[in-house]
């Protein structure tokens, strides 16, 4: 078996390997542009000889994972920080971390990380692709009420139905102020449609799978948040106990504690940004919603403030989708709060 360390960066790549069977081993530095790399790696495929690679968890590298599965070679995706911590000079090039790389391969100590699969990826586009285009339509939104509020209209919510936007086509502006509410106003038009699409394939997707249905029992969490904690959590096996679950989405504070004294300070937002803004909108919606979870929320309030409490609340979100889903249970009120619970409102939801 041939094992090949791989120091990856987006127009090259540097290699550090070593066949086993022979002894050989080499480095080398293969550009992506000129197509040297792939090439490298087809010649690999045509000697009939087994390959592993190892590479630490980066960006853009989606088409080399792609390549290397067409060719059959295994490749493992290395935890970044983890590796940090094992380079031990203060030293680092590019051809020392493909040794490090290739060092930790060979003594069976390479830190791996949990892949999604294929669908798995192309899924979280559709999330990310959404969301991207919500942030888009809020700020075409925020700049039309900008227009309407120095108009003297500030009428929020309002500006949106019929007659606000009649209202608001009707101000007499001059003429790039004109100009600037027509083209949003287009915008605003051609988004809409877009992410109502997007929102419909989002729901459709949720209704194939049973976990993610069970996860929107819970009151404030929608097809999105549940569709988005299934696909980015991948599996509850992966996590021994539910303080792991806080951890991986960046909903703990950082930590600087030493000789007795501990030093918290804001959350690490580690992890996946994307779900840690649905956990935190999905919080808010149960708290809205849910009496329970707003007498919860208010308490945590008064003792620190509500940015604290708005993210220790989705921290409990996370922790209760998180046992929800491994134990294909659905949300009870008597499980959560106790047998004298309210009512169960299920008709709300982050979407």
């Amino acid at each position: 078996m041939i094992i090949i360390g791989v120091d990856y960066h987006p127009s090259f790549q540097q290699i550090a390997f070593l066949d086993q069977e022979t002894g050989e081993c080499g480095e080398r530095r293969l550009n992506h542009s000129d197509g040297e790399a792939e090439r490298f790696y087809r010649e690999l495929k045509q000697r009939g000889v087994r390959v592993r690679v190892g590479l630490e968890a980066t960006g853009y590298s989606r088409w080399f994972e792609r390549l290397l599965a067409e060719l059959g070679i295994g490749v493992w995706i290395g935890d970044a920080a983890k590796i940090k911590t094992k380079r031990v000079r203060k030293q680092k090039t590019d051809r020392q971390d493909a040794q490090l790389l290739l060092k930790l391969l060979l003594e069976n100590n390479f830190p791996r990380v949990w892949v999604p699969n294929t669908e798995n990826r192309d899924l979280r586009q559709l999330l990310w692709h959404r969301h991207r285009l919500v942030q888009m339509r809020t700020r075409i939104m925020n700049q039309l009420q900008a227009i309407a509020m120095n108009e003297g209209k500030r009428w929020k919510m309002r500006l949106w139905s019929e007659p606000g936007r009649a209202q608001l086509e009707k101000f007499p502006l001059a003429l790039w102020a004109s100009r600037r509410r027509q083209d949003l106003l287009e915008l605003l038009d051609r988004l809409n449609p877009t992410i109502a699409e997007l929102t419909a394939a989002v729901e459709q997707e949720a209704k194939k799978r049973p976990e993610v249905l069970r996860l929107m029992t819970h009151p404030g969490v929608g097809a999105l948040t549940a569709l988005a904690f299934v696909l980015i959590i991948g599996t509850p096996e992966r996590f021994q106990c539910s303080k792991q679950i806080g951890s991986y989405v960046g909903l703990i504070p950082a930590e600087d504690s030493s000789a007795g004294r501990q030093r918290l300070g804001h959350i690490s937002k580690q992890g996946n940004a994307l779900l840690r803004f649905l956990l935190v909108e999905a919080a808010q919606a149960a708290v809205r919603y849910e009496s329970n979870w707003r007498r919860r929320y208010l308490h945590l309030a008064m003792r620190r403030e509500r940015r604290i409490a708005k993210v220790a609340m989705a921290r409990r979100l996370a922790i209760r989708l998180y046992w929800m889903w491994r134990n294909a249970s659905e949300y009870s009120q008597s499980v959560e709060f106790g047998s004298y619970a309210g009512e169960l409102v299920t008709g709300h939801g982050v979407n």
